[in-house]
């Protein structure tokens, strides 16, 4: 039977070097202009021209790249031999491992066009290495239920409208209101102001009330629903940044219970200091330095200082 302290440390051998290669920023750098170098050669491989003469070439440097991302794969996995599970619980890992191994699938490498689509998604990967895309990524996924709801209320207030815009204008201007389907075609890009004059001028050829027609719709589509869907954005960025500095200090608890069996109580309140101290950096960044004048000292008037300042003053 094996035991599991053997396993363990064989675990934790391969773990530490493995994390200490990962956490190097020659590593991350060294990634990342792979994946920008694997980039360039996917905006090559579109002339036609040059695909064909640099064929050879393209298709050795494909292959270095992929011996790039498998060592890198198999890097990372290393690290995490002693928490294989934790592994499994970051997106961004389970991502780039689902991209890495699709190029070993024999299907995949068949089909021409899904091996490309694969191939670009790569590009995605650079938002490991960069904190702000990988907020701005999550936040755009967390936004998509509200910007669902939102695409329902425009599409219900545009079809009003098209109905409303139908009744009054189509036996004048057929062109733009003949159906429903021209009219909300119409309105759809009227939400962009463009031609926005123009389709007032008309109306108001027709009926002087257009005036109310144009002005209350443009006032709902184009001001209200815009900013509720910079609102529903915003909110999504401020949970995505969140989640971030969450994760990270759930990766801070998982090296530190993966380096010692319990975590000690300073262990704890170096984290919670952590926390604490990323706070007041962004406080400060909001709202300026924030400057606290010192406390007096036990057994001392607090007005003396004022009054040797005034008697200075004097």
């Amino acid at each position: 039977m094996t035991d599991p302290t053997a396993v363990d440390t064989w675990r934790g051998r391969i773990a530490g070097p493995c994390r200490d290669v990962c956490e190097a920023p020659a590593f991350s750098l060294a990634v990342f202009a792979v994946i920008l170098f694997n980039a360039l050669l996917l905006g090559i491989e579109t002339y036609s021209g040059l695909s064909a003469e640099y064929s050879a070439l393209l298709t050795t440097t494909e292959r270095f790249c992929v011996i790039a991302f498998t060592l890198e794969m198999l890097i990372r996995l290393g690290a995490h031999a002693d928490r294989p599970k934790a592994f499994f619980r970051d997106p961004w890992n389970v991502f780039d491992l689902l991209v890495v191994s699709s190029a070993f699938i024999p299907f995949l490498r068949e089909n021409t066009t899904l091996l490309r689509l694969l191939r670009l998604a790569r590009v995605l990967r650079t938002a490991r290495f960069m904190p702000q895309l990988r907020i701005l990524l999550v936040a755009v996924g967390r936004s998509l239920p509200g910007t669902v709801s939102f695409l329902f209320v425009g599409a219900l207030i545009v079809y009003v409208y098209a109905m409303i815009g139908w009744i009054s204008f189509s036996g004048h201007d057929p062109q733009h209101y003949g159906s429903i389907g021209r009219a909300g075609l119409t309105l759809f890009l009227l939400m962009t102001l463009e031609g926005l004059g123009d389709a007032v001028h008309e109306g108001l050829a027709i009926s002087p009330f257009s005036i109310l027609f144009y002005a209350s719709y443009v006032l709902l589509a184009s001001f209200v629903l815009v900013n509720v869907l910079i609102g529903v954005v915003l909110n999504a960025l401020e949970e995505a940044r969140e989640m971030e500095e969450e994760s990270e200090r759930e990766e801070q608890r998982a090296l530190l219970a993966a380096t010692r069996t319990a975590p000690d109580a300073a262990d704890e309140l170096l984290l919670r200091i952590a926390a604490v101290r990323s706070a007041l950096d962004d406080m400060e960044a909001q709202l300026g330095p924030v400057h606290v004048p010192p406390a007096p000292l036990p057994g001392t008037d607090a007005s003396a200082p004022a009054a040797h300042a005034s008697a200075g003053a004097r």
